[in-house]
C-alpha cells in the first residue's frame, strides 16, 4: 500500500503550511480537490500566492508551488489507498510531527465531504498524464529596444501562454516574437489543426 509522502523535508514543508490560518488552508485544499475532482483544469499557484499576499502571510512563491505539490501529492496517495479521513489524518500525523492540530482537522473535513469524489473521478483521469494549454494571451507593441529586431519602432507580438503539467499546476510562459515569427508560429498551428481533424 503506497503510503503518504515522506522525506527529510518533508518537516519543513509542513511547517509551512502550519503557518496558514485554517480559513486559508482550506481554500487552498478546496482548490487543489476541485481540481482532483476534474471541476479546475489545474491549481493555479500564483493565485493562491495572491491570496496569501493578501491575508498578510509573507511565502515565497517556490514555497508555496512546494507546499501546493505535497497537499496534491497527499490527497493523491490517499485515493490510491482508499484511506478514509480519520486514516489520513493519523498516516499525517505519524509522517510528520509539526502538523498542527487545526490544519488537521482542515483536511480531516475535506476529505470527510469530498474524498469519495476524487476517487470516482481520478481512475478515468489516470490515463491522460499530458500538460494542457489553458489560456493563450497576445498583444501587438512596438519595440523601444531588442536583440531580435533590426530597428526601433519595429511590432512584436507579445504571448503569454498558461500550461497545466501533469501535476496539475498551472504555470505562465511569456515571451516576444517578431511579426515574421509570429507569422510562422500560427501558419505551423494551422496545420496542427488540419492534421487533428482527419484524425
Amino acid at each position: 500500500m503506497p503510503g503518504l509522502p515522506s522525506s527529510p523535508g518533508v518537516d519543513k514543508i509542513v511547517e509551512n503550511i502550519g503557518k496558514l490560518p485554517p480559513d486559508v488552508l482550506a481554500e487552498t485544499c478546496q482548490q487543489i480537490l476541485s481540481h482532483l475532482q476534474g471541476q479546475a483544469m489545474g491549481v493555479d499557484s500564483t493565485k493562491v500566492s495572491d491570496r496569501f499576499n493578501k491575508c498578510g502571510i509573507q511565502i515565497d512563491h517556490g514555497t508555496i508551488q512546494e507546499a501546493v505539490r505535497f497537499l496534491m501529492l497527499t490527497f493523491r496517495s490517499a485515493r490510491e489507498s482508499n484511506l478514509s479521513a480519520d486514516v489520513l489524518v493519523t498516516k499525517m500525523g505519524e509522517s510528520s510531527t509539526k502538523w498542527p492540530e487545526p490544519a488537521l482537522q482542515v483536511v480531516h473535513r475535506l476529505w470527510s465531504e469530498q474524498g469519495t469524489l476524487v476517487q470516482t473521478h481520478q481512475e478515468p483521469r489516470a490515463m491522460l498524464s499530458i500538460g494542457q494549454l489553458v489560456d493563450m494571451q497576445w498583444k501587438l507593441g512596438m519595440a523601444l529596444s531588442s536583440d531580435t529586431c533590426r530597428s526601433l519602432n519595429s511590432p512584436y507580438i507579445s504571448l503569454m501562454l498558461k500550461i497545466v503539467d501533469i501535476s496539475g499546476q498551472i504555470s505562465q510562459r511569456s515571451f516576444e516574437m517578431t511579426i515574421q515569427q509570429f507569422e510562422n508560429f500560427y501558419r505551423q498551428f494551422k496545420e496542427m489543426a488540419a492534421v487533428l481533424e482527419t484524425v
